[in-house]
């Protein structure tokens, strides 16, 4: 399983500015499995402290699209998007899902496989924190998970946390109500499927938490 090296800080807040960011390891290894291309830059970065978890994506996307049609969560499929799966075992027997937009629209909901989808599960409140920043170049997201969460979730073992990170690249919005996104799907791990999936073990890697 590929392996990424999240660091540990000190910190006194569930804030990390950019001085923080400096000391963690840019995550940069995405693709296109399905594509015979390469793929735009995606920079993936996490820390964590005695209390919390930190992520960071910056995607470089020179048409960022966002499907607003009804204000609920479930609009983020239709739209750019980033994503991390966190699976309890290798059984995905749970797993929990994090699909966030441009904006911090988050759609979070638990999983069991094969593709069975409780969407109104949420994360834990008050343990959750996104913000969605877009610019120039594409734009930014920003996660914090309590670490309190993510262990009453059984998700942290020894240090380790077993995610799969992706991005949802939209290509084209819906045409009309109830129509679909055309995406292009950008994925860490390989999954090694024929065709696009993410909700099977093989798209799972490995967040090793440094003392």
């Amino acid at each position: 399983m590929k392996k990424y090296r999240v660091s540990k800080i000190k910190n006194n807040s569930n804030i990390i500015s950019d001085a923080y960011w400096k000391e963690a390891v840019i995550l940069n290894e995405f693709s296109y499995p399905w594509q015979h291309k390469i793929s735009n830059q995606t920079r993936f970065r996490a820390l964590y402290d005695d209390t919390y978890l930190y992520l960071r994506y910056d995607v470089e996307d020179d048409m960022v699209q966002i499907y607003t049609e009804t204000g609920k969560k479930n609009d983020v499929v239709h739209s750019d998007r980033v994503e991390i799966f966190f699976r309890k075992n290798n059984q995905l027997e749970p797993y929990y899902c994090l699909e966030i937009d441009p904006n911090g629209l988050v759609l979070d909901y638990a999983a069991s496989y094969y593709r069975k989808f409780d969407f109104e599960w949420t994360w834990p409140k008050n343990h959750l924190f996104v913000t969605g920043t877009i610019n120039p170049k594409g734009y930014r997201v920003d996660v914090t998970i309590s670490l309190k969460s993510m262990q009453d979730l059984g998700l942290l073992h020894n240090n380790i946390i077993e995610a799969g990170i992706f991005r949802a690249d939209c290509i084209e919005l819906p045409k009309d109500c109830g129509g679909e996104a055309s995406i292009k799907w950008i994925s860490w791990v390989n999954p090694k499927s024929k065709a696009p999936d993410f909700h099977i073990p093989s798209s799972f890697g490995i967040l090793e938490l440094i003392a």
